[in-house]
């Protein structure tokens, strides 16, 4: 649903300036009070200043008060309404929530954002909105703000903090749009403009933050204060949407190359992870598994994939799930093109720049009957035959590159100029549109090359594109994940070892790759994925199997976390790849860091991207005492620290207080066991964790079908609480095995207790500082 038009400029209460006292009337600007805000008159346009939230203010600036921003509807939700009041000073109009301040200067109507003690966040400067004069065109929005800047999208440039840069908000391979930036001064602006945006921040001594879109009919912006970033990003999933419950399977191991050619050698790597007794989830038939011209028609070469169905089936069998690649790209002569022709959802041809003519179409995401097609056609293809998950590739889509052929392209939602961004928006809400309603109830799972504000809503994995096989990339991806995560959009992946990637048996790559590897065990998605050989365990080194199988089952180990977690990322619009500016904002040091990060709450990584590197240097943040993970050594926090790096050994350290759930080993994420769950527990403060579980997937979360443990530990008298069961779920087991172990002393015996689902309290004396 879209903002009503009840922001309009028709609902304006009969409230003039008289009502603020009547003391700007010799001013440029005259201002009134609304339903929904205040409203500002200028010589240069109408300003709209509406609260959402106590933390949310929705701006708006257009020639006309009428103007209500088309695209907003895309984006983000219908309007909530909190209480505000407003005041008039000498110069300036105040409107007010309970967190926040915005004051509204009446010699030229530009904005300061201020927080409930009167620090200001964030201010316009004077004349620092342009906008066409008639029509859709360029618009301009200035800000004076301190730096560091975070977030828009994924840029693999190298910065985390873009103080001094300008950055492109243009879809493309490698490069994602997404108009969300946050500062750790505690708040966060979404700009609502989905046409290509350049983004000039300047650096601390050059404070302006310039906006620059190529079209919009007026400027349209949601400022959202935290302070914390978590609440920032909140705000931004409140305005957007909450993402959704991933299936547990999803965040085992996906095993892919480009490409399985045959039937018969995907169903083989499958079979040999099995018998390996590695843990494995996915099995991805990546591209060109059609017949030669028929790009777009969704249907297996029968040459060479006799019986898709059945390959399904087998996969199914072997408890592994299957994912698929399909495009927005169709060749000309495939049926599927046709029956969007049909409906005007395809864009017209030739794109000189991109394909030679006549090849190389694409179709309309903007048209509601091209996603409803779109979507029918995989289903018809694809879904009847048990697919789990939707690879689309070139989602951008592919014409990023050559954004000159798409400016003048008519979408159904007007100008490729003036939408161009939203493009992968829209095409996978097509496809989990449809995979929500026909797909049995199962959770849908959608991996994706681009993004743009709202997606996460869609069950979307963004990865960061056609990457190379190299240690300059490798280090790229850690800022650009973060950014990604920062931008409010929390499930992100990368190809492991680069997409273009090189030689398993080469020992350069080998240590890449396993570098890789280890920090991909830490992300949302853990997924191999490259060019050339096939980068299965079996492919590197006898000794490089040994250390990559071990961190596969590190991953399967950690699922009790990880799984914890994503229900934190849906119900509390938590983030797992986290700045360090998330928990440590005040810690001006951190702010710096680019090549560290907390996955959840309770783990620093520092993965090691110096090729024959042996040890790094760790920063540890301010606040807290940190332990590290493989040898419980206590470190005291605010200092850099050298730490042992070997091959084997990701550097992780746990801040105090920390609860890690760690599960046994298990061949795929829903394999049963009996194992006991190791709890293990880092002092030197209170902690708690709360350890979520369901059947693994379907719905029945959305109805309660759930169950949830409080694990709080009470650092002062050495004991674990251990919450009452809440919820149940079918299948739910009684009774579950734990074994409580203090971190920080791993020599220590466990304490193995049998939880029935009571509240109880586990004693470990000995586990002190």
């Amino acid at each position: 649903m879209g903002r009503a038009n009840s922001r309009a400029a028709s609902i304006v209460l009969a409230v003039s300036l008289s009502a603020f006292g009547g003391m700007a009337a010799a001013q440029a600007t005259t201002a009134m009070k609304t339903a929904t805000g205040l409203q500002v008159r200028t010589a240069a346009g109408v300003l709209s200043v509406e609260p959402w939230t106590d933390r949310i203010v929705h701006v708006r600036f257009a020639r006309s008060a009428a103007w209500v921003n088309p695209y907003d509807s895309w984006v983000v939700g219908s309007p909530a309404r909190t209480p505000w009041t407003s005041e008039e000073t000498a110069d300036a109009w105040v409107l007010k929530t309970r967190l926040i301040r915005v004051r509204i200067r009446k010699s030229d109507a530009a904005l300061t954002f201020l927080d409930g003690a009167g620090t200001v966040l964030l201010g316009e400067g004077g004349d620092a909105r342009h906008i066409s004069a008639a029509g859709t065109g360029p618009v301009t929005q200035a800000f004076e703000t301190a730096t560091p800047l975070y977030g828009l999208g994924q840029h693999q440039n190298g910065l985390l903090d873009y103080s001094g840069a300008s950055v492109r908000l243009q879809q493309q391979n490698r490069d994602v749009a997404v108009p969300m930036m946050v500062s750790p001064r505690g708040f966060g602006l979404l700009w609502n403009n989905a046409s290509v945006t350049d983004v000039d921040v300047g650096r601390p001594a050059e404070p302006p933050l310039v906006i620059r879109s190529e079209a919009g009919e007026g400027i349209d912006y949601d400022f959202i204060y935290g302070p914390e970033l978590d609440d920032v990003v909140a705000g931004y999933r409140r305005l957007t949407g909450d993402a959704p419950l991933m299936p547990r399977w999803m965040f085992g191991l996906w095993q892919s190359k480009e490409h399985y050619a045959t039937q018969a050698e995907l169903l083989d790597v499958a079979a040999r992870y099995r018998a390996l007794g590695a843990p494995l989830d996915v099995v991805v038939q990546d591209w060109q598994y059609w017949r030669p011209g028929q790009w777009g028609d969704h249907a297996f070469d029968p040459a060479r994939y006799p019986a898709p169905g059945a390959m399904v089936a087998a996969l199914h069998a072997e408890h592994v799930h299957a994912a698929i690649s399909v495009w927005a790209r169709f060749d000309p002569s495939t049926a599927n093109l046709a029956e969007l022709e049909r409906a005007g959802a395809a864009y017209p041809t030739p794109y000189p720049n991109v394909y030679p003519a006549g090849q190389g179409r694409w179709y309309d995401p903007f048209s509601a009957a091209g996603r409803s097609i779109y979507w029918a056609q995989i289903q018809r293809s694809l879904g009847n035959l048990g697919f789990d998950a939707w690879w689309l590739d070139a989602s951008e889509a592919e014409l990023g590159g050559h954004w000159g052929e798409m400016r003048d392209v008519a979408t159904a939602a007007g100008p490729g100029r003036e939408v161009y961004n939203a493009y992968p928006l829209m095409h996978t809400s097509a496809v989990y549109g449809g995979a929500r309603r026909d797909m049995g109830g199962r959770r849908p799972v959608i991996l994706t090359r681009s993004a743009f504000a709202g997606q996460q809503r869609n069950a979307a994995i963004t990865w960061s594109g056609d990457t190379q096989g190299d240690w300059e990339t490798f280090r790229r991806q850690i800022p650009a994940a973060l950014n990604f995560s920062l931008s409010g959009i929390p499930y992100w992946s990368a190809d492991i070892g680069g997409f273009v990637g090189g030689d398993p048996q080469s020992q350069g790559y080998a240590e890449l790759f396993t570098r890789w590897y280890a920090f991909s065990v830490f992300n949302p998605m853990f997924r191999v994925h490259g060019t050339g050989p096939g980068k299965e365990l079996w492919a590197f080194p006898a000794g490089v199997q040994k250390i990559l199988l071990s961190y596969d089952q590190m991953r399967y180990r950690l699922l009790p976390y990880i799984y914890s977690l994503s229900w934190d990322v849906t119900q509390n619009r938590s983030t797992f790849m986290r700045a360090l500016a998330m928990d440590f904002r005040h810690d001006s040091r951190a702010l710096e860091v680019s090549d560290q990060y907390m996955f959840g709450k309770g783990l620093l990584v520092s993965p090691v991207m110096q090729a024959g590197a042996r040890e790094r240097s760790v920063y540890l943040p301010e606040g807290t005492d940190w332990y590290d993970f493989w040898t419980g050594r206590r470190v005291g926090g605010g200092r850099r620290v050298s730490v042992a790096a070997d091959l084997d050994r990701i550097p992780l350290h746990v801040p105090a207080g920390a609860i890690l759930p760690i599960g046994p080993v298990k061949p795929y994420a829903d394999a049963p066991s009996e194992a006991p769950l190791e709890i293990r527990v880092y002092p030197g403060r209170d902690g708690k964790f709360e350890l979520y579980d369901d059947e693994g997937d379907g719905f029945g979360y959305q109805q309660g079908r759930y169950a949830l443990v409080r694990l709080t530990w009470r650092d002062s008298r050495r004991v674990l609480e251990i919450g009452a069961r809440r919820g149940s779920f079918p299948g739910m087991s009684l009774t579950q095995g734990l074994k409580v172990v203090c971190g920080a002393r791993p020599e220590a015996p466990a304490v193995a207790v049998v939880y029935s689902g009571r509240a109880s309290e586990i004693s470990l004396p000995a586990c002190g500082p």
